[in-house]
């Protein structure tokens, strides 16, 4: 049967795609808010070492999610060159790299958990708290690494409804056990944060083994047999050449915080609190952006691969523009109702006075931050990655803090948020030269197998 991505219409396929990735991103950021809100009823000791632990957990799905970016790409390619044998492989590959990943935070989780927090307490209580969490998230972490795996390859063989599916169940395991775990009901003994995290780690297996069912039954075009497995290096290579990048672009949005925050320390804590909340609120729109994203990159490395090249130039334009009209709505809601999403997290007069122009002038930067993203995933799905993790560190380090520092420094406030619009545009324009570079490189090549 004929892989969808090689036939359906373009903007039809890039919803179908895109719009399963989207929900599944919802509910993700969903139920982390729902964690949140369970442990900050047991204390803000409670909340705090919890908190404490997300870098780490944060940097483990970089990991899965970046591996799965190259693994993805390379697994799409082959199904378009209707290479089995190779398919196969990569398949068995991408799960031996996630079970190595495992073992990897399961050694540096008892190893390290009570240095790394000790980094950033002085307290008992909270030290211990984070202990517990960050060992039974890191030694059960199988889960997440897996459960993402499968997601990519539902993805590569034309499935992601499915990765819906696998979302919404754990997302749902995850918030009934979280206050069962944590208070204690139906019998089962209040474990406090060990409860939270062990809801957390069960909704990722739970999903994990939905995940493998679902491959089993329901892709023909996938055969996964241990036994077959012959470790090949080039695999290694070729997913890692894709996945390095992806993962180090992954893990900058944690330093950019860091820097940010740094920054702003200095004018309030509540200027730290409104780009806080700016990001909890701009990622409802990125979402959309970053679901269409992650669906581009396996249709893009499917026709790559079947030397399609009207097609590719097809998803190109039209990732494009849904990311410029997604972009643009979201850029006239933080215009039109920034006292209202400010009031969602019941903002004060101080607040306000700091978060309407702060999100009002960073909005203007949404539509050439799309733009930029878009053409990041064109770069990695056909084989530029270095190109794309280039423009995401100019993007959010080396253009847009030291900019916010000078902006901040002789202008206030206010202003240094215009960093924000100015480093969009000119690295919207920097990935639109890289586009031509890679178009006369890449694509313009393919014209010749095309009748």
């Amino acid at each position: 049967m004929e892989n969808k991505m090689g036939t359906m219409p373009m903007p039809k396929l890039m919803i179908t795609m895109s719009l399963p990735i989207m929900i599944s991103m919802l509910v993700q950021a969903l139920y982390n808010i729902v964690d949140s809100m369970f442990v900050a009823r047991l204390s803000q000791d409670a909340l705090a070492a919890v908190s404490l632990c997300y870098p780490v957990q944060t940097i483990m799905i970089a990991i899965a999610c970046g591996t799965g970016v190259g693994f993805n790409t390379l697994l799409s390619r082959c199904l378009g060159e209707r290479n089995t044998d190779k398919a196969n492989q990569v398949v068995l590959h991408g799960l031996m790299i996630a079970l190595v990943n495992w073992l990897l935070f399961v050694v540096l989780g008892f190893l390290l958990a009570r240095p790394f927090l000790m980094l950033f307490s002085g307290q008992e209580n909270v030290i211990e708290m984070g202990v517990v969490y960050m060992q039974i998230c890191t030694t059960l972490s199988f889960g997440v690494f897996m459960q993402i795996t499968y997601e990519r390859i539902l993805q590569a063989s034309g499935q992601p409804v499915y990765n819906m599916i696998m979302q919404g169940i754990g997302a749902l395991v995850n918030i009934v056990l979280d206050p069962i775990f944590i208070f204690g009901y139906f019998g089962i003994p209040a474990m406090g944060v060990a409860g939270a995290a062990l809801a957390t780690v069960l909704g990722q297996i739970i999903a994990m083994l939905l995940g493998i069912w679902i491959v089993q039954k329901k892709t023909r075009s996938i055969q996964i047999h241990i036994r077959s497995f012959s470790l090949d290096f080039s695999i290694l290579k070729q997913i890692y050449k894709i996945g390095f990048p992806a993962i180090l672009m992954q893990s900058i949005m944690s330093f950019m915080t860091v820097f940010m925050n740094q920054i702003l320390v200095p004018f309030s804590l509540l200027a730290v609190n409104v780009f806080s909340i700016y990001y909890k609120l701009q990622q409802f729109v990125f979402m959309a952006v970053l679901g269409m994203t992650n669906a581009l990159v396996p249709i893009l490395a499917y026709n790559y691969g079947a030397r399609s090249y009207t097609r590719i130039q097809q998803a190109i334009r039209t990732s494009l523009g849904l990311s410029i009209v997604i972009m643009a709505v979201g850029t006239l809601i933080f215009q039109i109702f920034p006292s209202q999403l400010l009031l969602l997290f019941d903002a004060n007069v101080s607040m306000m006075e700091i978060g309407i122009p702060a999100l009002r002038i960073i909005s203007f930067s949404f539509v050439f931050a799309g733009i930029s993203m878009v053409l990041g995933s064109v770069f990695q799905a056909l084989g530029h990655p270095n190109t794309s993790l280039w423009i995401t560190l100019l993007r959010q380090l080396v253009v847009l803090v030291p900019l916010t520092y000078v902006f901040a420094s002789i202008f206030g406030l206010n202003i240094c948020w215009l960093s924000f619009v100015i480093t969009e545009i000119l690295c919207a324009f920097l990935s639109l030269v890289a586009l031509r570079y890679v178009d006369q490189k890449t694509i313009q090549p393919l014209k010749t197998f095309e009748v």
